[in-house]
C-alpha cells in the first residue's frame, strides 16, 4: 500500500511539472537565418532592396538580414510587419499582413476610439510560417518598391524551405 501511494505522489508530482511547462515550436537559427537570406536573395534578383526579419510568436526576432542597398527605416518596418502577423493574424487564422488589412477595412466603423498597438503595421509584406498547418512565426519584408511585392519575395523563400518546416 506504502508503494502505491509513494507511486501515485511521483506520478501527481510528474503531471504537475508538465502542466507548468509550455513548448512553443519556432525555426531553428539555421532554418531562419536561411530564410531571411533567401528572401533578400529573391528579392535582389528582381531588383528590390529589402531587409527580412523572421520572428517567433512571442514577437523575438530570430533572424534579420538588411539586404545591400535596403532603406534604413525597412529595419524596423519588416519586424512591424513580422510581429503583426505573429501577434495578431493568430487568433483568426490570417497568415499575411494583407488578410489583417483587408479585414479591417471591412469593418464596420465604430465610436471606440482607436489606440494605436506598438511595433504593429498593416502594411502588406509580411506572411506567417506554417508548421503543420500551424502559425509558429512570422517573415516580414520591407524597401521594395510596394508590400505586394515585399509579400512576393516572402512567399518564393518561404517555398523553397517549406518541406523542412515539420
Amino acid at each position: 500500500m506504502r508503494f502505491l501511494c509513494l507511486a501515485l505522489v511521483l506520478i501527481a508530482a510528474a503531471s504537475v511539472n508538465a502542466q507548468g511547462i509550455v513548448n512553443m515550436p519556432k525555426l531553428s537559427a539555421a532554418l531562419a537565418n536561411e530564410l531571411v537570406g533567401e528572401t533578400v536573395r529573391e528579392c535582389a534578383q528582381k531588383g528590390h532592396k529589402v531587409v527580412a526579419v523572421v520572428v517567433d510568436l512571442d514577437g523575438v526576432r530570430q533572424a534579420t538580414l538588411r539586404g545591400d542597398g535596403a532603406p534604413i527605416h525597412s529595419v524596423d518596418n519588416a519586424y512591424y510587419k513580422a510581429y503583426t502577423v505573429a501577434s495578431m493574424g493568430l487568433a483568426r487564422k490570417e497568415e499575411s499582413t494583407r488578410q489583417i488589412a483587408e479585414r479591417m477595412a471591412k469593418a464596420p466603423v465604430s465610436t471606440v476610439p482607436v489606440f494605436p498597438l506598438p511595433n504593429i503595421t498593416y502594411a502588406q509584406g509580411a506572411i506567417a510560417i506554417l508548421a503543420n498547418g500551424e502559425t509558429i512565426g512570422a517573415l516580414g519584408v520591407s524597401g521594395a518598391a510596394g508590400g505586394q511585392f515585399d509579400e512576393d519575395c516572402a512567399r518564393v523563400a518561404m517555398a523553397k524551405i517549406k518541406d523542412r518546416v515539420k
